[in-house]
């Protein structure tokens, strides 16, 4: 069977949480886009472990892949494994050879164009972590893949005929200086040590066999998207968007199991209770003005704080048109809902029901950013619930939920159309209430 995992807001929606949870009951946990732009936190007895590329299920002893649809920054990938087992734990990671490599031109180029977009409606808040520009080169058929890191032959033939044309943009085109990261020779050499390294820990696969013989064996497959829907490139505020495919069709693409295997499972949407963004663009239900302050307690209270950047989060109220619209493109068939907690004790709480576009009263997200920035929020009002103790809540289950917030949550669940899974009420896996396992039909 097969369970995947998918944001349903812009990412930071608690997924990792989830992903630990359900992790115990999976073989294999899959990352199936994006890189290391994607921060995730697992809380385990109060350990915290805070992850960018490694798949959370390694936090579970879960044999973890980072599938075709990845760019894998390297580096990163040994940095995390290696802190881990510093740390006791023995990750078992593999690597599809079909993944694209961020190289450290890609970082550099990064910089200098958001630098470049820094004025103009069009900067997107990335990460820096050269995420598009390996996306780029992966369309352009100018990309390096971990296949080729193995064979320092091909890698030598892929750099000189990609690194002149990137060094050429910097000089020519930005009137920049080209360091290091442009030096053929010194790439050479690292990037052929680091397919060494690959090659001796066994840690590179072709995912797509791989887990079509994990499967046909009976094994259970959980697969992780990154980000989140309103961020992807297809079906997000575009260009406000990442590289990749978050949503539940990237699964298939970007592991190599065909659609009708991941479409026999579930797929769960993960929710925050409100809505959080790093990065510009629209925000219809975000809390300005005169109330900033509710949105810096929320901010305070959520640890709304980017896991990759550091970067405070804009905040805003649960924008249900964008829920309805991830279910539709995902095919949700649950959801799970996190950070309950955070709204309680508020004097006032609410949800954005719809939006009033052009004189029009309409229920999920314009296909233009434009129309989207022309939407104003249809609010609802709901009960506020009272501050508890979370952790006994979560010991005694969903009935002990404050009235206010399952009335809440109900709501939630019929206006996406699909159940409610499971309801984190804080960060430790202990503290999510679990109504259905995904793997249990």
């Amino acid at each position: 069977m097969t369970v995947t995992i998918v944001g349903s807001q812009l990412g930071d929606e608690g997924k990792g949480a989830l992903v630990d949870l359900w992790g115990g009951a999976a073989d294999v946990v899959v990352r199936y886009q994006g890189g290391d732009n994607a921060g995730h936190t697992v809380v385990e007895g109060g350990d915290e472990y805070k992850l960018s590329l490694v798949p959370s299920g390694a936090v579970r002893g879960k044999v973890g892949i980072l599938g075709n649809g990845c760019v894998v920054n390297p580096r990163t990938l040994f940095d995390e494994i290696d802190t881990l087992r510093k740390r006791g734990l023995e990750p078992d990671v593999r690597v599809a050879e079909r993944a694209h490599v961020i190289m450290p031109y890609h970082r550099a180029l990064d910089g200098i164009e958001e630098e470049a977009k820094s004025d103009s409606d069009l900067d997107a808040g990335t990460t820096g972590r050269g995420i598009g520009p390996t996306y780029e080169d992966k369309a352009g058929r100018r990309g390096i893949r971990v296949g080729d890191l193995l064979d320092p032959a091909v890698l030598r033939d892929r750099l000189d005929y990609v690194v002149p044309q990137k060094r050429a943009l910097v000089e020519e085109v930005f009137g920049l200086d080209a360091g290091e990261a442009f030096d053929v020779d010194a790439l050479h050499e690292e990037y052929a040590a680091i397919g060494e390294r690959l090659a001796e820990e066994g840690m590179t696969v072709d995912s797509g066999q791989y887990l079509h013989e994990r499967h046909e064996a009976g094994d259970e497959l959980l697969f992780e998207g990154a980000q989140g829907t309103s961020i992807d490139i297809d079906h997000g505020i575009y260009p406000y968007v990442t590289s990749s495919n978050p949503t539940a069709g990237g699964a298939a693409v970007g592991s190599g199991v065909g659609p009708t295997v991941v479409g026999q499972g579930e797929v769960v949407g993960i929710v925050k209770a409100y809505l959080s963004r790093v990065g510009t663009g629209p925000l219809p239900t975000e809390l300005t003005g005169t109330d900033e302050p509710l949105a810096d307690h929320i901010r305070e209270k959520g640890g709304e704080f980017g896991t990759v950047t550091g970067r405070p989060r804009r905040i805003g109220w649960l924008d249900v048109p964008m829920l309805r619209h991830a279910a539709r493109a995902n095919g949700f068939t649950g959801i799970a809902v996190n950070h309950l907690d955070v709204l309680a004790g508020l004097d006032e709480v609410k949800v954005g029901h719809a939006y009033a576009f052009d004189g029009d009263e309409i229920e999920t997200v314009p296909t233009t950013t434009e129309q989207w920035a022309r939407c104003e929020p249809v609010l609802k009002e709901f009960e506020p619930w009272p501050e508890v103790d979370w952790t006994a809540v979560a010991e005694a289950g969903y009935e002990a939920i404050p009235e206010n917030a399952r009335a809440y949550l109900d709501y939630v669940s019929t206006a996406v159309g699909v159940p409610i899974y499971a309801v984190g009420v804080g960060p430790d896996r202990a503290e999510t209430i679990e109504l259905h396992d995904p793997f249990e039909r």
